[in-house]
């Protein structure tokens, strides 16, 4: 039987990427010695990570007198970022599953390779796949068809009956639904609501069993 290929992007599918980011804020603010109203302003703005990091930390700079650079405050954010992110055992488990049962699994990912990639050694995640596809790296992003393309090629299999799985309609649903996967979209971040997918589960953890019952 030829295996098939399970998509997953990172940030809030995999993992919560915005507990995280709360995590590394409040630290972050406490080694700088400001108040909690420095962490409401970064969680305020960050716009679930899609804020580009320039203009958020400029605009943190500007709002709270912070001498680094904007280049410094990013740069420094991509390696202290990961390391405040985890993954549920169940999640580990549940994409060791699909590959037991003969799925190829990938993550697609938009983003930087620094901060990506670290995410996905620091949690495990790159272990545990078979293959991680961050935009940077593949010079294309979600909702592109060609990412998922990649993706792809890099695990060994055809997009032929896969599914992608992702928080984001407007980049991981359209991006699947462009790529000819089915779909299914995990939780209720964003208040785009199509295009519409196959499934729309609250955990990644639904969407285990569907996959494997296709």
């Amino acid at each position: 039987m030829t295996s098939r290929l399970a998509c997953f992007d990172l940030d809030n599918t995999l993992i919560d990427r915005d507990g995280a980011f709360v995590a590394w804020a409040r630290w972050w603010v406490g080694r700088a010695g400001l108040g909690e109203d420095a962490v409401a302003w970064l969680v305020a703005h960050d716009n679930g990570g899609f804020r580009a990091r320039e203009a958020l930390f400029g605009g943190f700079r500007d709002a709270f007198g912070v001498r680094s650079s904007v280049e410094e405050l990013v740069a420094a954010y991509d390696v202290e970022h990961p390391p405040f992110t985890w993954v549920e055992q169940a999640v580990l488990d549940g994409i060791a599953s699909l590959r037991t049962a003969g799925w190829r699994v990938a993550v697609v990912t938009n983003g930087n390779v620094v901060q990506q990639t670290a995410k996905l050694e620091h949690t495990g995640i790159a272990g545990a796949v078979d293959y991680c596809c961050i935009s940077q790296a593949a010079g294309v992003r979600k909702p592109d068809a060609r990412i998922f393309s990649v993706a792809a090629e890099g695990a060994g299999v055809t997009l032929d009956g896969g599914w992608m799985v992702g928080d984001h309609p407007s980049y991981d649903v359209a991006g699947g639904i462009n790529a000819g996967l089915r779909t299914i979209r995990i939780g209720r971040n964003h208040q785009v609501e199509t295009p519409r997918a196959d499934h729309h589960f609250d955990s990644v953890l639904d969407a285990f069993p569907v996959i494997l019952a296709s």
